[in-house]
């Protein structure tokens, strides 16, 4: 049995994980010929967990493991084009170094083939081999879950041999490395967003019908009972619930519409869900619910089958049927609006069903944010999820592998987690005020990819912003008066045109991997601005444009500073907070080194350095949603500040 609440053991997990180093393959210095490293020691990259759990034992993905100059993990590549393609961005040199050593899978000898999903399968796990020697297989049939692969050998005929079956092209290493190949990566998130969002009308606009079938059933004129209409109504027309309480539990299980008119509310009896569905194109309107049974965990029977040898079936056996005002299974289309849900458990819960439309729905859980389970809970059913007020318990918005839904322009307050994203990628969290959560506004967990954060506020919570996985974009979200306001515990993800402001911790840096791109952002009147946990350097400027931090020290050079600043300095993360700090920091050795620092790779570990910070802030009219727009000044008045003392 188990005795902790799921949201509490994953996030244990999400930051044990995000702590880093420890058990990982230290390259010591020095050498030159390191011999491999065992592949669960390195820093990997290019495979959600998702993806990882659902592979099988006999799959055997090809890897690459890269001993860099002046980075002190070895860093482990699922697909040598991952590589290919990373080494390749803007900067990667810069904080890396370059590659002294880069090891391959070796399939020669292991028996290759590919399975039904095009996924290589052996006979005996490939060992490794230097890639400067191997040849490579290019446009085979082989594939990874992210996409097309390339297939390793150490001998050349072995490679030949698996392009006679497969398909593709033998190349060396030089001409790998010429190669280009497609990665889906932050900057397709950030594009993605105006895609999303007509996404989301478009499920709101498919699914609008429902709300306007013709009515076939009065309940109280036609039938004594509101399950007596369900049961009559011809499919694909609406059963109207006069005002009035209505002690019933309702099963919907053909496609019509239940639809108040005035004060309506079904009143379960304190057992299970309220009202259950299991048929598409189901629309609830207009109806408070009431008498949720109280079961947050050990669901009972499903009215639908679950896979006993999928690798989360103990998961979703455990909580998919747990109670819920409504309880939707295999619902496509399902349209739930103008509800009111008071619930000891949970308020919503949709299992596989495509394209479903929460909307101006409101659920009150219990006062004790540590209690209930998900005021919305989505078990892989892409939806939207928009225009909602959700308050008290565990979770209020609760995704798990629902990718590419879309939860827009709703209000969380009082909650334990905010908006809790597990295994789901490719979603948009747009435009939602989030408040008072006890431990975080809005998390991501266990490795997903390329999802977007935009235009939120998140306001009064232990952890403000923790988008975790990868290939994130994060923009244009306002965080004030958190703990923390943001963790930086993805990569290669794009943090832009934020406002961090009156935080106790502006933001932290915790990825292994130092790949985020970080600039244009303002961090203001936070006590301390950005911390950084062990790793490597982190550069949190790009293309030559930094952030906005109050207190930087320097001279205006056009829109920037003409000093580098490093958060995470003694120093510099005081110059905000103490009077006099700027005239020391412009001391000439001081001035130096900070120049140093933001120039030389792997300098500093476990620091932040901003090499072009800009004089003002990036953002002011998000700056001036907060209470902190006063704060921030110009370069140009600190100097005049300075030279005045």
């Amino acid at each position: 049995m188990i005795d902790r609440s799921i949201s509490t053991v994953f996030l244990a997990v999400f930051f044990v994980v995000a702590l880093g180093a420890v058990g990982l393959f230290v390259v010591e210095v020095g050498s030159t010929s390191p011999d491999p490293a065992a592949f669960d020691d390195t820093v990997t990259v290019g495979l959600t967990l998702e993806s990882e759990y659902s592979l099988g034992e006999e799959v055997d993905l090809p890897r690459a493991q890269v001993f860099y100059s002046q980075y002190q993990y070895v860093v482990g590549y699922y697909g040598v084009e991952t590589f290919v393609d990373q080494q390749r961005q803007p900067e990667h040199e810069q904080r890396f170094g370059y590659p002294m050593t880069v090891y391959v899978s070796d399939y020669s000898g292991t028996g290759v083939e590919l399975n039904d999903n095009g996924y290589p399968v052996t006979d005996g796990a490939p060992g490794w081999t230097d890639a400067e020697t191997a040849w490579f297989v290019i446009g085979s049939d082989a594939q990874t879950p992210a996409g097309d692969t390339v297939i390793p050998f150490t001998d050349r005929e072995d490679a030949q041999a698996f392009t006679n079956e497969y398909g593709g092209t033998v190349h060396s290493w030089e001409s790998t490395l010429e190669q280009s190949f497609e990665r889906d990566d932050a900057e397709v998130a950030r594009d993605r967003v105006t895609d999303h969002r007509q996404t989301a009308d478009a499920r709101v606009e498919n699914t609008s019908a429902l709300l306007d079938r013709p009515t076939s059933v009065v309940v109280g004129e036609d039938t004594a009972t509101v399950q007596d209409a369900i049961d009559q109504a011809p499919a694909n027309t609406t059963v109207v619930v006069p005002a009035g309480t209505y002690d019933e539990k309702l099963e919907i299980d053909q496609p019509i519409t239940l639809a108040g008119e005035g004060n309506v509310t079904v009143r379960g009896d304190g057992n299970g869900s309220v009202i259950t569905v299991t048929s598409e194109a189901v629309a609830v309107d207009g109806i408070d619910i009431t008498g949720v049974g109280n079961v947050t965990r050990e669901g009972g029977d499903l009215p639908v089958d679950i896979d006993e040898g999928a690798w989360d079936a103990s998961f979703l056996q455990y909580y998919a049927g747990t109670d819920a005002g409504i309880s939707a299974y295999n619902a496509d289309d399902l349209r739930v609006e103008n509800v009111s849900i008071d619930t000891p458990a949970s308020g919503v819960i949709v299992y596989e069903s495509e394209d479903a439309v929460i909307r101006n729905v409101t659920v009150s859980a219990p006062d004790d944010p540590t209690k209930g389970l998900a005021s919305v809970l989505l078990f892989q059913s892409p939806s939207v999820i928009e225009d909602s007020t959700f308050t008290g318990g565990r979770n209020g918005i609760y995704l798990y592998r629902s990718s590419e839904t879309i939860v827009r322009s709703n209000t969380l307050e009082g909650n334990y987690l905010g908006i809790h994203l597990m295994y789901t990628g490719d979603s948009l969290i747009a435009d939602n005020t989030v408040s008072g959560q006890q431990s975080n506004g809005i998390v991501i967990m266990t490795g997903p990819e390329r999802n977007a954060v935009v235009g939120n506020t998140v306001r009064d919570t232990e952890y403000g912003l923790s988008p975790g996985g990868s290939a994130n974009y994060v923009a244009n979200n306002v965080v004030e008066g958190n703990d923390l306001g943001v963790h930086v515990g993805s990569t290669s993800s794009i943090y832009e045109h934020n406002v961090i402001a009156g935080n106790d911790v502006g933001a932290e840096a915790s990825a292994m991997l130092p790949t985020n791109r970080v600039f244009d952002n303002d961090f203001v009147g936070n006590d301390v601005h950005a911390t950084a946990m062990s790793g490597p350097l982190r550069i949190w400027s790009h293309g030559g444009n930094g952030n906005y931090w109050q207190g930087a020290a320097g001279i205006a050079s056009g829109d920037q500073s003409d000093l580098s600043y490093s958060p995470t300095d003694p120093l510099d993360s005081r110059l905000h907070r103490t009077d006099g700090t700027p005239t020391l920091a412009r001391a000439p050795a001081l001035k130096a080194l900070a120049g140093l620092e933001g120039s030389v790779p792997g300098m500093r570990t476990g620091s932040v350095v901003d090499r072009a910070p800009t004089c003002e802030p990036n953002n002011p009219d998000l700056l001036a949603q907060t209470e902190w727009e006063d704060e921030a000044w110009t370069c140009y008045e600190l100097t005049r500040t300075t030279s005045n003392d």
